[in-house]
Parts: C-alpha cells; sequence; structure tokens
C-alpha cells in the first residue's frame, strides 16, 4: 500500500476561514449538552440528545464525535489488518468534513472524487484543517504510479490546476546510524 499525497495547489488561509467559527459551535454544542467537551459522549447518547441542538451546531458536533468514533475503529481495522474497513473509514470521513463540518472546498473535493474512481484504491479523504490543502489517497503499492499519472490529468482537467503528487512509503523513522 502507498499513501498518496494529492496537494490541490488551493492554498487555505484559516485565518479568512470559518474555522475558528466551526470551534466555538463545537464548544456551544458541549455547553449545551452538559459536557466539558465533545469527547465526553459517545454516538449514540449524541444521537439520543441531539434534537435539541440548532441545525448547524448539531452537525458541526457530529462530525467531532462521529469522527472520535470512526478514529477508534480504524485503529481496531489496522490491529486486525483490515484496510477495506480501514478505507471505508476515511472515505466516511471526508463526507464528514464536507457535510457536516463544512470545511472542504470544491478542488478537495473534486480530488477525492477524482481519487476514488480509479481502480485499485482503498480510500481517499481531504487532510489537515481544510478550505483547501491536501488531501490523501491510500492505494495499492502495484498502481500508485498510473494512479497519480491519471489523477493529474483528470485534476488539470478538471480544475486547469496542475497538482502537486507526492507518493510516499512508510519507514522506521529516525534512528541512530553507526
Amino acid at each position: 500500500m502507498r499513501v498518496i499525497v494529492l496537494d490541490t495547489t488551493i492554498r487555505r488561509g484559516l485565518v479568512d476561514s470559518a474555522y475558528n467559527k466551526h470551534v466555538a459551535q463545537c464548544r456551544t454544542a458541549a455547553s449545551q449538552l452538559g459536557i466539558p467537551s465533545l469527547r465526553g459522549i459517545t454516538l449514540n447518547d449524541f444521537n439520543a440528545k441531539s434534537n435539541t441542538l440548532d441545525d448547524r451546531i448539531r452537525r458541526r458536533a457530529q462530525h467531532v464525535i462521529s469522527e472520535n468514533d470512526r478514529a477508534q475503529q480504524a485503529a481496531k481495522a489496522l490491529e486486525r489488518g483490515d484496510i477495506q474497513t480501514f478505507g471505508q473509514l476515511m472515505n466516511a470521513s471526508h463526507i464528514s468534513l464536507r457535510d457536516d463540518y463544512e470545511v472542504s472546498n470544491p478542488e478537495l473535493n473534486i480530488m477525492v472524487e477524482l481519487a476514488q474512481k480509479q481502480s485499485d484504491y482503498y480510500s481517499a479523504r481531504m487532510t489537515g484543517a481544510g478550505f483547501g490543502g491536501c488531501a490523501i489517497a491510500l492505494v495499492q503499492k502495484e498502481v500508485a504510479n498510473t494512479f497519480v499519472e491519471n489523477i493529474c490529468s483528470s485534476y488539470q482537467k478538471h480544475t486547469g490546476l496542475q497538482p502537486n503528487i507526492y507518493i510516499c512509503e512508510a519507514s522506521d523513522g529516525v534512528k541512530v546510524l553507526d
């Protein structure tokens, strides 16, 4: 498997974005639910109590709580070596970031959709704080170069932009050399 970084070349501007407003909306949701933070409630308990929240605040909180749940499920899937489930969770994460937290943008959505249409891919989602920047995709090692070629031409065709794409490979990390 390869992790492929898909840079949309759209720079994000968190200062000018609604990011701080989203964070404040999550704090409001936690306060209205009577908890110190959104990590203090399960998805089931949130679903039982969320009808008291304003729709936009509910969607912001739903993203955070469901993302916490997805992260726990993803860790278990990786422990089992279940890359298919892991990929489904990544795909669901992008949908939640796009629809509930609303931090995606057209170029990120196009990039993710194009990646998801490729064969031999596992998953794709935006990464980082949103409002531009990068997506990541997990693809089979054997098709990584073809995947990159297809994404480059398709993204440029759809947006008129030339993406920056990087194929990454896991390593042992930093260590002392003798």
